[in-house]
């Protein structure tokens, strides 16, 4: 009996000396449950929606993998891992990193690169072939050995952002994050504001920020114009998270959001 108290009393002692979780942790919540894909849909090109072809995404301890180790070749086969759910108003976290190389016959561009991609339309709505989805991606980048390789670049398939009230047509707007290591843990965090806001995170500290995202209907990359037509709004303000496959093998892990309120119209 004594036995058992002092042993009550050592748990509670050392569960009272634990921090207590700050009201902005708790509102984090887990958007992958670290053992399947639920909430989560695979779109990869040429195949249909749903399917996850060559097991391309997988769960394995805990870590949500794209992996090629079932691909003979890579073929142009994009892939894409969509929330089932779209957001508008939100912080999402997680953490990245690189494993092995790509598929030799990957795009060179592919090499140490991957993303995850916000504002994106629904797997649904991408047609068949498609290789990326309208959208804003976060983009991820490691180090070639070839000199600096910043993280966290913003990458515009089909669409466009503002910096400072000017309109920006370039695909790729570079962010002043560092150059890691391919097998290094990295984590990135992503603060979006529906239209108005979105910033880039990388390892706590800011190194991106734009404003106003739309939909670009002449983009050579990924044509907005379909969407449009279908009734899409031009002003980019909620979509879809989507995690990239694209040749290389990238592993992600506490994958979180925290849902932020949007501002009431006056």
């Amino acid at each position: 009996m004594h036995t058992t108290l002092r042993s009550l009393a050592f748990v509670l002692s050392i569960f009272c000396s634990l921090p207590p979780i700050s009201a902005e942790e708790s509102a984090w919540k887990p958007l992958f449950n670290g053992k399947d894909l639920s909430g989560w849909t695979p779109k990869i090109t040429g195949y249909p929606v749903g399917e996850n072809a060559l097991q391309t995404f997988r769960v394995e301890d805990g870590i949500l993998k794209a992996c090629y180790d079932q691909y003979p070749r890579f073929e142009g086969k994009f892939g894409h891992l969509y929330t089932n759910q779209a957001f508008s108003h939100y912080r999402l976290r997680l953490e990245y990193r690189f494993v092995g190389k790509r598929l030799a016959d990957a795009p060179s561009y592919v090499n140490l690169n991957s993303g995850v991609m916000y504002h994106s339309q629904s797997p649904q709505s991408l047609t068949l072939n498609q290789a990326f989805p309208a959208s804003l991606e976060f983009q991820f980048l490691a180090d070639e050995g070839n000199g600096p390789r910043a993280t966290g670049n913003l990458c515009t398939p089909g669409t466009h952002v503002s910096v400072g009230g000017k309109l920006i047509k370039d695909h790729i707007l570079g962010s002043s994050a560092p150059t890691f290591p391919a097998e290094q843990w990295v984590q990135i965090e992503l603060e979006v504001h529906g239209h108005e806001l979105a910033i880039h995170r990388v390892n706590g500290k800011e190194v991106l920020r734009f404003q106003k995202p739309v939909l670009d209907a002449s983009c050579p990359i990924t044509p907005a114009e379909p969407l449009i037509k279908a009734g899409a709004p031009l002003q980019l303000a909620r979509g879809h998270i989507a995690l990239q496959a694209e040749g290389q093998a990238v592993w992600f892990r506490n994958i979180e959001i925290m849902e932020l309120p949007a501002p009431q119209k006056p």
